[in-house]
């Protein structure tokens, strides 16, 4: 009898072992990286959202109040190629949307691949994939825990946002082209019948065939400046930059590309999201599945209209309906609770230059090709070598230096004349060379940020600092890019399965979420990541 209740006792222990050695798993992992949020956002506009999306975020998730970006250029594709992956452009390869390959002496986009095909259009908008990113994200290493059993999905209407989050190994990546949802071959062959059917209903054209107004009285949008401003930037088709946006009235040729400056290009996001989810039978898998979202018409919008407009006010009205709505979905599908959702973006951006002067606050922009243009002259003037600069980008220089070497030339004395050029700007605070970062005069965090963005193979050869408020850019409009708060200080809120709610003051970076996400899954983590797990979450 007692040999039967030591057996008893023993099958209990290790039936209860073989339980909890696999802990349970959300069905789904919902990454959202909204382009171009500014953290302030999540508060800025609070008055007009519901308690069903950010603010449900907020209160049931956790928040890393500040999350900051740890490297420059804080641009598009590197932002979400970060989130993803845990790494910085040093080691992910990913050092801006675009770069200078000097071997061949043409620019490079970030994910533009010529040896893939475009699927589910005719057009040259599908020859992309994640070639160029060197390292693997978390959704490749989720793939990687299981034998790929689990399926991973990106969405955005940037090809990029969609396919730098997806990682190498996805089931899909899908982006946006004249009013489709397009991918390459790198994912598959043709696309899916339901994908057929959703870009056959044309939702897109459906709704550009109304108008964009105001979703509450314009007293409501008192966080903002007047509506007409001489400063803003018109929605490709229109002639105003007012309220009522008669979109209904831009002429077909311009339609599906004017539609990505709307809020409704976001709901037609979540609209795909969802028949991914549902098609896909996301979450019903035997492991974890994950979903990659990137909601791009914030950064068309922003970039237009800037952070101060009642059209960037009312784009996040609408987004945090959108949001509030596929959160219910969610509940509805998987079951509160059975899903975690993660919030972020991959950059902010700054206020409008003039905007900024009318307040009485400094901010000016310039232009890269005309500084290429006047260094080149002053080049020639001294060397007598034309066309040494060969690209200004990402607030670096591109030198050739082979054809300094070729004339006889010294390249250290190339590069002072290049510097001595940079710093007589005014807008111009520093300048040195990228390959002596490390023993430059620079304060924290630019310095650190400078040396995380920098690699050897794709950066320039000349960095130059600008003044806060400053930028390259046009007489309208604004944009991102630089180590300025209003660039790099992110919102980065964790929601559902594995999230114990709350928050944290704690200085918290991009690099963390990959990790964070990896520790709750119990799985590897990215294999260039330098990021941390936000340990007050998971605890």
């Amino acid at each position: 009898m007692r040999g039967k209740y030591l057996f008893l006792a023993f099958f209990s222990f290790f039936g209860f072992f073989c339980v909890t050695a696999q802990p349970a798993k959300p069905k789904l992992v919902v990454g959202i990286v909204v382009d171009q949020m500014r953290w302030d956002y999540l508060y800025h506009f609070s008055t007009l959202y519901s308690e069903n999306g950010f603010k449900r975020l907020l209160k049931e998730g956790f928040t890393a109040e500040n999350t900051m970006i740890p490297y420059v250029p804080t641009y598009t594709a590197v932002g979400h190629s970060c989130i993803y992956t845990g790494s910085i452009p040093a080691i992910s390869g990913i050092v801006g949307n675009n770069w200078f390959d000097k071997g061949t002496g043409k620019g490079v986009y970030c994910t533009d691949d010529s040896n893939v095909t475009t699927v589910g259009a005719n057009s040259k908008a599908g020859l992309m994939s994640p070639a160029n990113l060197w390292v693997t994200t978390i959704t490749d290493e989720l793939r990687l825990s299981n034998n790929f059993k689990s399926k991973v999905i990106g969405i955005a209407l940037k090809d990029r946002g969609a396919i730098l989050p997806a990682g190498h190994s996805a089931n899909a990546a899908y982006w946006y082209d004249a009013g489709k949802w397009i991918t390459s071959s790198h994912y598959m062959k043709t696309l899916p019948a339901w994908v057929e059917k959703f870009n056959q209903d044309d939702l897109a054209g459906k709704y550009m065939s109304g108008d964009w107004n105001c979703l509450f009285p314009a007293k409501q949008y008192d966080m903002c400046t007047g509506d007409d401003q001489p400063y803003e930037s018109a929605i490709r088709g229109e002639k105003t930059v007012t309220f009522p946006h008669k979109l209904s009235g831009i002429s077909d040729s311009f339609k599906y590309e004017s539609f990505k400056t709307t809020p409704f290009a976001n709901s037609f996001t979540f609209d795909f999201a969802k028949a991914a989810v549902t098609q896909e039978q996301l979450g019903s898998n035997t492991v974890t599945d994950f979903l990659a979202i990137s909601i791009s018409s914030t950064d068309y919008i922003g970039h237009s209209f800037g952070p101060n407009s009642i059209e960037i006010a009312d784009t996040y009205t609408r987004l945090d309906k959108d949001l509030a709505e596929f959160l219910k979905f969610l509940d509805a599908r998987l079951g509160r609770g059975n899903y975690t959702v993660f919030l972020s973006a991959d950059h902010g951006v700054a206020h409008i230059p003039e905007f900024m002067n009318r307040n009485k606050m400094p901010a000016g922009t310039f232009n890269d090709s005309d500084i290429r243009k006047e260094l080149n002259q002053a080049l020639d003037s001294e060397f007598g070598i034309k066309n040494l600069a060969q690209s200004v980008q990402n607030y670096q220089v591109y030198l050739n230096l082979n054809e300094v070497e070729k004339n006889g030339k010294d390249p250290v004395l190339v590069k002072r004349s290049v510097i001595r050029f940079l710093q007589a700007k005014p807008y111009i605070v520093n300048a040195f060379e990228t390959a002596k970062l490390g023993q430059a005069t620079l304060p924290e965090p630019q310095k650190t940020m400078l040396i995380n963005g920098y690699n050897t193979s794709r950066s320039g050869d000349v960095q130059f600092m600008l003044k806060p408020g400053y930028f390259d850019g046009g007489r309208k409009g604004t944009t991102h890019g630089l180590w300025n708060p209003y660039d790099s200080h992110i919102p980065c809120v964790f929601f559902g399965w594995g999230v114990k709610p709350g928050k944290t003051y704690r200085e918290t970076y991009m690099t963390d979420i990959a990790p964070t996400i990896a520790a709750m899954l119990k799985i590897q983590m990215p294999n260039g990541s330098v990021g941390k797990v936000i340990e007050e979450l998971v605890k």
